[in-house]
């Protein structure tokens, strides 16, 4: 059973909402969330099942939190620092799923010396080739049976962020006994668009930092690739490739699960994430013990 789920706006120029477990022990799991128009509440479950006290924010724009005078990666990454301040975390293991995933590589190269480890969740180091996931029939079926709701003229950019997050769910969730679940926690989600109302506008800012690979190699600091085998946004054929760029690097792939990983398969998420924190708990060592490599 998890713990109680507490809330806290964290104040600034951009209020920062924070849904957080008090957990036991010294070690705090900070987890951001995809989207990026998406909440922290789908990557709730099986999170909230971890003894160590969890972080879970909305980033600007996003659900509950506060709307910013700008949106780029490098406010983010500064919210995310008040955060740790607010919550008196001086180094943090920090995990990031989809776009989250490339925020939490950006705070992990800027502030290294506020991340303890990094868990890198069904997203990537390197960037997605053009042809990554050319001559897979299964997903070029699913996403031609998707409807792009962006073609209507009928729906206000919030109803077509929402759409295109169910449109997705074939695409993103593997197992089908799994999709009713997940269903209601996307009717849970608080979708917004502020993100790609600027997209449209003016443009965004990769999170994705140039030569990400070495620079996460250089500073030294465990990670885990975590990864889904059927993910459809970001290929698995990525993931061995990073190891050999990244020594310190290691990775667990989930076999019958998507871009949803910790949807489809929440017991090996769960355990994943477990044994890389504990093996890195003395002297940032790493021993991932019986977790799936590649």
């Amino acid at each position: 059973m998890g713990w109680m789920w507490r809330q806290r706006r964290v104040p600034g120029e951009t209020e920062i909402f924070v849904a957080w477990q008090e957990g036991t022990g010294d070690r705090t799991l900070l987890a951001i969330h995809g989207g990026p128009d998406w909440d922290h509440s789908y990557l709730r479950d099986p999170l909230d099942r971890l003894d160590c006290r969890l972080l879970l924010p909305d980033l600007r724009g996003c659900g509950r939190s506060g709307r910013a005078p700008e949106y780029h990666p490098d406010g983010v990454v500064e919210d995310l620092v008040r955060v740790l301040d607010a919550f008196d975390v001086e180094r943090a293991d920090v995990l990031g799923h989809s776009y989250g995933g490339m925020v939490a590589q950006r705070f992990a190269i800027t502030h290294p010396e506020r991340v303890r480890s990094l868990i890198v969740s069904g997203s990537s180091v390197l960037p997605v080739p053009p042809d990554a996931f050319d001559g897979w029939a299964e997903r070029d079926e699913i996403m031609a049976d998707q409807e792009d709701p962006w073609q209507r003229e009928d729906l206000t950019p919030e109803q077509c962020v929402r759409a295109d997050a169910f449109e997705a769910v074939e695409a993103n969730v593997r197992r089908a006994a799994r999709i009713p679940g997940y269903l209601k926690r996307l009717g849970q989600v608080r979708f917004g668009a502020e993100w790609v109302r600027r997209l449209q506008t003016a443009g965004l800012v990769s999170p994705r930092l140039p030569d990400a690979a070495r620079r996460l190699a250089d500073l030294d600091v465990p990670v885990l690739l975590l990864h889904g085998r059927q993910d459809m946004t970001f290929p698995v054929s990525l993931v061995e490739p990073t190891l050999g760029l990244i020594p310190r690097a290691r990775a667990v792939i989930l076999e019958n699960a998507g871009h949803m990983l910790h949807v489809d398969d929440p017991d090996g998420y769960l355990r994943a994430v477990r044994e890389f924190l504990c093996g890195t708990a003395l002297d940032g060592g790493l021993e991932l013990g019986s977790a799936r490599p590649v």
